[in-house]
Parts: structure tokens; C-alpha cells; sequence
């Protein structure tokens, strides 16, 4: 990708000078990630200029690289007649989400300025939830008459094939609209032209209701590795396909969602840019004032052996040691198990190996951290049964660490709580005390008998 900046900079100045050929030109080289990059970063009034004089057609493109909310948020600045012109030509999935990104009344108020047709359409994918395989599917599809011959079948493809994607399955429909079969361009080009399309196509079609959990949908187009995977309604009739672009593009939301989750925030719904400091409070504020809560036991750990650290103060000195050492143990646990879990790879039912595995992991890298603390405490001067304490301290606290983040996740999903939301500052916070307790105990034991 070119330098954005350099680009940004160039198509201001164009919009500044009002020079309508010069931003249309420049337009015409931009990549969609050039889009994506650039468009967040304008000011309204660069925007309506920008889509006033782009054909509606790019205009849409431009769209379709942004995320839903970001793109939505740009229908609200570019106004109504430009907003439903771009709509009107996004691919019907990606119009949907945006539409969903938008309230009830301005969603309305767009739909009723495109060809009716269009907006009955996106009305029927606007009724999926977003995470089903409804929400992400895309309307479009091949479908065939099951009375067809192969040449018939070729000679139809041919008209279409110069308005469609690339052309790997068609679908075969009884009068109805349901599923009967999947027929492969391969299988279709190689057959006697007289065979009937019935005796080439794959009855056994691997599919998903439209209700089905979006992550679900995914597994099995990944599993069975296909190009596409249908969706049916509960009577089996064909509704769209799930393609990997789709997947892609679900991919990304819950990449960003999961990382928003990780450090104990809700999802914005919206892009960073455009939103107001009160929503980033109304996202963050709740879970922040449970773990701030949840962490004054930290401080109820250390004064409960506040007449320890007296008899040997150069115990405080290792605290913030151990408790980031179970903290950064805890995160690297939780979020390789989230990963896991959303891909399917691991549920309670594995929850037994699943500790044995992270435990074991934990130890072993709590040992050769525990040797470089020991060393380290040594040279500090502390005393070798204090260097042992925090020697020893480092690699249960590892392996409690770990084992909390092992299990916590797989606890909360079978609770119906996002791990993602929960589990990172979670752990964080009761490593924090627990940690401290082991320290002490240990301590106890060996410095302050």
C-alpha cells in the first residue's frame, strides 16, 4: 500500500480546490485499503464533496471497504440522496450491515428511497440476527431447473456468466426454491451434452439453517473446504451462501471485538473516531468498576501481612515482580484458549488436558524464570533464603496463573458470558492477591520462622 498520508494529503487539497476532475482521477487509483485508511480520517465537509462527485457506483465501493458503522456513520454525513444512490449499488450483504449499523428510522428513510425490489430484499436479510448465517450471508446464487441437460445448463451460464462473480456451483431448485443438489462447473463442462443435470449433481449438500450461530457456519465451510457453503430456510429452501469473503469480513469484526472484550470493554458498535467520550465511558465504566472493586482484596492481602513486611521490608521489593509475572502468565494463557474455543478446538468437556497442558507449560517457563530471579536477588543482596522465596513464589505463581486462565474461560462459556470480556482483567486481578498470599505463605516458611 502507498504512504496514506501522502495520498490523504493530495485528495484534500483536490476537495480544498475544489477540483472535481483531479479528485475523480485520483479516485479511480485508490486500493481498497487505501479507502478504508483514508475516509475515517476526513472531515464532513470532505466527505459530502467527495461523495457528491464520485459516480455512485465507486461510490459504493468506497463503502463496501469500510466497516459497517464507519460506512453508516458517512450515510448520515453525505445525506439522504447520495446515502440511498451508493446504497442502491453495494452488494446486498454489505448494504444489510450497514443498514443494521443505522437506527430503525433512518434505515427506513433509506430504504424507501431505492427501487422497491432492492429494498424488499435487503429488508429480508435485515430480519437475520448478524451473527447467524443469515446475518452474513450474501443473497446471491446460481440456481437451475433440475429438468435441464448439461448443454442447457452450459448454454444458460454463458448469458450470465459476464454479470456474475467466478462461477463455481450451481445450485439445483425444485419449483419451490428447495435445495436438491449442488452441481460443480467441472463435473458440468465434462459431461455428455444430453446427460441430465439430476444425474450429475451432489445430493448430499452439506448446509446450515439460517439461524444457525455464524461461527458454526464458518467451522464447517473451513472443514469441508468448500467455496461456498447455503444457507436454507427451515423448509430447505435456498436463501444465499456464506463465501470466504464472507468469512473474512466476520473474521475481522471478531478479531476487533475480541480485543476490545480482552481488556474489559464492550464493542464499540460504532467507529473510534466518531464516537462521543460518553460512550467510550457507558463501554468501559462497568466492567472497570467491578475489577476496581475486585482489586481492593489486593490491598486487604497486604495488610493482612503488613507485620511481615515490617520484620523484612526487602519483601515489598519483589511484589510488583511477581504479581506481573502471574498477570502477563494469565493473558498469554486466556488468550491462546479464547482463540481455541472460537475455532471450535477446545470445549468444557477437554477442560481436564486442558489444565495438564497449561499447568505443565507454566511450570517449565516458571523455572528458567525463577532461576534469572534468583540471580538477580542474589546480586540485589537480599539473602539466599529470600532469593529461594522468590524463586519458588515465581513458579507457583505461574502454574496457578495458568490454571486459572485454563479454566475460567471454559467456565464462563458454559455460563453464556463472553470469556472475552471477562477473562484477562479477571485473572489479572485475582492472580494480584493470590499471588501475594502464596509470597507470604512461602515466605513464612522459610525467612520468617
Amino acid at each position: 500500500m502507498r504512504n496514506v498520508e501522502q495520498l490523504q494529503t493530495e485528495l484534500r487539497e483536490h476537495l480544498h480546490s475544489l477540483e472535481r476532475s483531479g479528485v475523480v482521477g485520483l479516485s479511480a487509483t485508490f486500493q481498497p485499503a487505501e479507502w478504508a485508511a483514508i475516509v475515517p480520517r476526513l472531515d464532513p465537509d470532505e466527505l459530502l464533496t467527495l461523495f457528491e462527485w464520485l459516480p455512485d457506483d465507486d461510490a459504493a465501493t468506497v463503502l463496501a471497504t469500510l466497516d459497517p458503522h464507519t460506512a453508516a456513520d458517512v450515510l448520515q454525513i453525505i445525506g439522504p440522496v447520495q446515502a440511498a444512490a451508493a446504497l442502491d449499488e453495494m452488494p446486498e450483504d454489505d448494504a444489510a450491515d450497514v443498514l443494521d449499523a443505522l437506527s430503525d428510522e433512518q434505515a427506513n428513510a433509506l430504504l424507501t428511497a431505492i427501487p422497491a425490489a432492492e429494498a424488499d430484499e435487503l429488508r429480508d436479510l435485515g430480519q437475520f440476527d448478524p451473527d447467524t448465517a443469515g446475518g452474513i450471508m450474501s443473497p446471491g446464487f446460481i440456481a437451475m431447473s433440475p429438468s435441464l441437460h448439461a448443454d442447457q445448463a452450459i448454454s444458460a451460464l454463458r448469458k450470465i456468466a459476464a454479470e456474475r462473480q467466478p462461477i463455481t456451483y450451481t445450485y439445483i431448485l425444485d419449483d419451490s426454491g428447495r435445495l436438491l443438489g449442488v452441481l460443480s462447473l467441472h463435473a458440468l463442462v465434462l459431461a455428455a451434452p444430453d446427460k441430465p443435470v439430476t444425474d450429475l449433481m451432489v445430493q448430499d449438500v452439506v448446509r446450515v439453517r439460517a439461524d444457525t450461530e455464524a461461527t458454526v457456519a464458518a467451522q464447517l465451510l473451513r472443514t469441508h473446504r468448500l467455496l461456498s457453503l447455503p444457507v436454507v430456510s427451515d423448509d430447505d429452501r435456498l436463501l444465499g451462501l456464506i463465501t470466504p469473503d464472507d468469512l473474512a469480513n466476520l473474521a475481522l469484526e471478531e478479531a476487533i471485538e475480541d480485543i476490545e472484550r480482552l481488556g474489559g470493554s464492550q464493542p464499540l458498535e460504532t467507529s473510534y473516531r466518531s464516537a462521543p467520550i460518553t460512550l467510550l465511558v457507558r463501554r468501559r465504566l462497568g466492567w472497570l468498576m467491578v475489577l476496581f472493586l475486585a482489586e481492593m482484596y489486593t490491598s486487604t492481602v497486604l495488610k493482612h501481612y503488613d507485620g511481615d513486611i515490617g520484620r523484612l521490608p526487602l519483601l515489598s521489593i519483589f511484589i510488583p515482580l511477581l504479581t506481573g509475572v502471574g498477570g502477563n502468565v494469565g493473558s498469554q494463557t486466556v488468550g491462546t484458549l479464547i482463540r481455541s474455543m472460537a475455532i471450535g478446538e477446545v470445549r468444557l468437556r477437554d477442560i481436564r488436558w486442558v489444565v495438564f497442558k497449561e499447568f505443565g507449560t507454566a511450570a517449565l517457563m516458571g523455572l528458567g524464570m525463577a532461576v534469572i530471579a534468583f540471580g538477580r536477588a542474589e546480586w540485589l543482596g537480599v539473602g539466599h533464603d529470600l532469593a529461594l522465596v522468590v524463586a519458588l513464589s515465581i513458579v507457583i505463581i505461574c502454574a496457578w496463573s495458568a490454571t486459572v486462565a485454563a479454566v475460567l474461560p471454559l467456565v464462563l462459556r458454559a455460563l453464556h458470558i463472553d470469556p472475552a470480556l471477562v477473562s484477562a482483567p479477571l485473572i489479572t486481578t485475582l492472580v494480584d492477591g493470590t499471588g501475594l498470599i502464596i509470597y507470604f505463605t512461602i515466605a513464612e516458611f522459610i525467612v520468617l520462622r
